[in-house]
This record gives structure tokens, sequence and C-alpha cells, in this order.
């Protein structure tokens, strides 16, 4: 039993030492308009009210008291919604080396990337990540290092090496046989495949990232050919969710997208090449799409400046548009979608840029939004604490100058960023 007589003289001893027995760490925001993305609807004069890293409370400005001297945050003419989140990103990647110019860059330098363009991307409103792929756990350390307040950046989820096929689009094919080139997840078969995936979480990967069909950024490889078999696909599936880790198939081809979605995976990224088949077994598997239909324009007018391989520039050319018109087909059938942009093959920081392309090809702007935020949070896993502006979850909150469901291309400029309470850009 607790000496109550030892809690008073412990609460003094703390008052007396200048140290308040009940940290009174609250901030308070006022938003003029604030996005509610849970209710799909625009909220005006609201007060968000902050303890430490959470939201406890939200509300009318009228029915909330802000005390003298509270620490307050004025937000009152502009428009506040919560951090976004980008489901596809290489944040250890540095845009400006494709190719082969990526040969240059060791481990240690890409993840010194990763902390310059953590922030870019943090800078930029995005308050979570998921990394989906870097060598040498480089994005388990940079997550470490963000998580211990190292440096800033957004939260993430990693997946460390991406599992890929000998010779396929997750290998190293950029040097001849004598180098002895070789992505650090290559594995072919169900038992080496479910060896890699024990090794990456042994060293720290929070999910399975897998290449199920050719790329575009990968050398010799025909983009939507698919790689791993369904039972290697399989494997991959069952070994990740035993282990509690989801699993992301890169995907462009429709066979390999299909034999992903029979596998059982969480998501498909890219997904670009989705025949109406594809498009009904993901609506009836609730299989998310993560469709990264910005970045065709930066392929297509950047590529060659930026070191990438004539081959990927002009397979670029046969995905870019037919993903965009199979992203507004399966938005219209009702396809669970979450925003993935491919950060890293171009400049972290403007991932902003595609909420215009999902309004073009068939989203609302709150669609568009949801898909950074509700849908997002679901897909990786965390709906209780990122993702929305609820009492509860983390104080990641953004705010823009005008209605982004007015006009999406404010999200391109976000003037205000906050991630757990801890203010990054006003």
């Amino acid at each position: 039993m607790i000496n109550r007589t030892c809690v008073v003289v412990l609460f003094l001893c703390g008052f007396a030492a200048g140290v308040p027995a009940i940290a009174q760490d609250v901030t308070y925001i006022r938003a003029g308009q604030l996005v509610d993305v849970v209710d799909g609807r625009l909220r005006s004069n609201q007060t968000i009210v902050i303890r430490g890293d959470r939201i406890e409370r939200v509300g009318n400005s009228s029915a909330i008291d802000i005390p003298a001297g509270a620490n307050v945050i004025d937000l009152s003419d502009a428009t506040v919604l919560p951090g976004l989140i980008d489901m596809h990103v290489h944040l250890t990647g540095d845009p400006d080396a494709q190719g082969y110019k990526n040969l240059a860059a060791s481990v240690p330098r890409n993840a010194l990337f990763g902390a310059a363009n953590g922030r870019r991307t943090l800078n930029a409103g995005f308050t979570t990540v998921r990394n989906v792929g870097a060598g040498g756990y480089a994005d388990v350390a940079l997550r470490d290092a963000i998580n211990n307040g190292d440096v800033a950046g957004p939260r993430m989820r990693v997946a460390a090496h991406a599992l890929g096929i000998t010779g396929g689009h997750c290998d190293n094919n950029l040097l001849p046989s004598e180098y002895g080139a070789r992505g650090g997840g290559i594995a072919d078969g169900p038992w080496e495949i479910k060896k890699k995936i024990r090794e990456n979480v042994k060293y720290g990967a929070d999910l399975t990232k897998f290449c199920a069909t050719g790329g575009v950024l990968s050398k010799g490889t025909t983009v939507g050919a698919q790689q791993y078999s369904l039972e290697e696909m399989i494997a991959i599936v069952t070994e990740s969710h035993q282990r509690d880790r989801k699993v992301a198939a890169h995907a462009h081809g429709s066979a390999g997208i299909k034999a992903a979605i029979q596998a059982g995976v969480d998501s498909v990224e890219h997904a670009s090449l989705i025949d109406d088949e594809g498009i009904r077994m993901a609506l009836e598997a609730g299989t998310f799409l993560v469709m990264d239909v910005y970045v065709d324009t930066y392929i297509i007018e950047m590529g060659e400046a930026a070191g990438f391989l004539p081959e990927s520039i002009e397979k670029e050319r046969i995905v870019g548009q037919a993903q965009r018109d199979n992203f507004q087909k399966a938005h219209e059938a009702g396809v669970r979608m979450a925003f993935g942009t491919d950060a890293g093959v171009y400049p972290h920081g403007n991932n902003g840029k595609q909420f215009a392309y999902m309004v073009q090809y068939g989203m609302t702007p709150m669609e568009a939004i949801q898909a950074a935020t509700v849908n997002a949070a679901e897909l990786l896993g965390w709906p209780a604490d990122v993702g929305a502006i609820e009492s509860g979850m983390y104080a990641d909150i953004i705010a823009v100058r005008g209605n982004p469901l007015e006009d999406i291309r404010e999200l391109e400029d976000v003037r205000f960023v906050m991630k757990g309470g801890e203010v990054y850009k006003q």
C-alpha cells in the first residue's frame, strides 16, 4: 500500500526543487479552418489543445477557454491539416545520382543524404513516411536517429533491403560479373526468401518490400514482366505476416500485380499496367494501391540530366500515362488508395506536387488528402496515432495559407509544420 504521507512529502519536495509534480506542457493552436479528414469536411474557428506530444482536445474556439499566459500558436488566418504521410519514399537516395552515378555513393554517404532528405521531407509537411528499400540498413539507422532526436525528420517505417530475384529489378545489374555486385535483398526460392526476411527483421526492418515485376530504373529488366513466382510471393507474405510485418509489392505488369494480390500483399506499389481483373481482385481483397502518378513528369523532363539510363526513360514512356489512366479507373472502381510518390527518384521535398495529379485524374481534393492521411495511416498500421487531428493522436499538424479543398496546390507550399508537439517550421 502507498503511504499517503510519503506521496505528499515527495510532491512538496518536487515543488521546492522547482520541478512541478505534473508538467503543464500545453500548447493551444487557433485554426481559422481545419480539414477534418475523418468526417470529410472543413471546420471553421477551431482550437486544438496539445499536451506534450499528443492532442488532448479539438473543438470550436468558443467552447475552449485559453488561460492567460498560455502558449498559443495563432493560425487563425490559415488552413490546418494533419501531418501528411508518403507511403513510398527512398530517403537515403540522391535524386541527382541516377543510373551509373549511383555507384559512387557509399552506405554512409547515403545515410547522410537521408539526414538531409528527412529534414526536407518534414519541412514539406510530410510528418510520416514509409521508406521502401535502402542498402546497408541505412534507413534503419536514419529512423533510429530521428527517433532519438539526433536529426530532424518524419516518423518512419522502413523496409531495409528490398527483396528480389537474381538479376531482377531489386538487384544491382550495373556492373559485370567479375565485380560480384549483388543487391542486399536478393533471395531465390521460398527458403532463401524466408531467411532474408528474418535477417531484415533481425536488423530492424518494420515491413517487407519486394519486386514482383521488372522496373523502370533497373538495367536489363522488362518493366511489366513478372519476376517472383506465386509460390515465392506466398512465402514472402506468409513469413512477413508471421513476423507482424506488412508487405509492399513493387509491380508494374498485370500478371505480377495479380499474383501479388493473390499472395495476400497489403499494398501494390506503382500498379502501372493493372487491368480490369487486377482492379477487381484489389477491390475484393481490400488491397491498397500506391500509385506514384507525379514522378513520370520528372523522369521524362529531367531524366537525362539526372543520369537516368536511356532504357529507363524509354520504359517510363511505356508506363507513365498508362499508370495515370489506370489510377483513374481504379479510383472510380472504389479500390483503396494510399498516397505514395517514389521520392528519391525526384528531389525530396516536392512530395506535395503529386496531389494535383491525383485530382486531375479523378480524385476530389478531399479524397487526395485522405489518401495521404487516414488511408495511409491505416495501411501503415498506425491509425490511432497519425493521419488525423483527433484527441489522443500525435500532434502532427501542418498549415497552408489558402484552402486546399479549393486549390490542392496549396499543399505544395506548407507554411507551418509541427511533429509531436514540436514546431519545425513556422
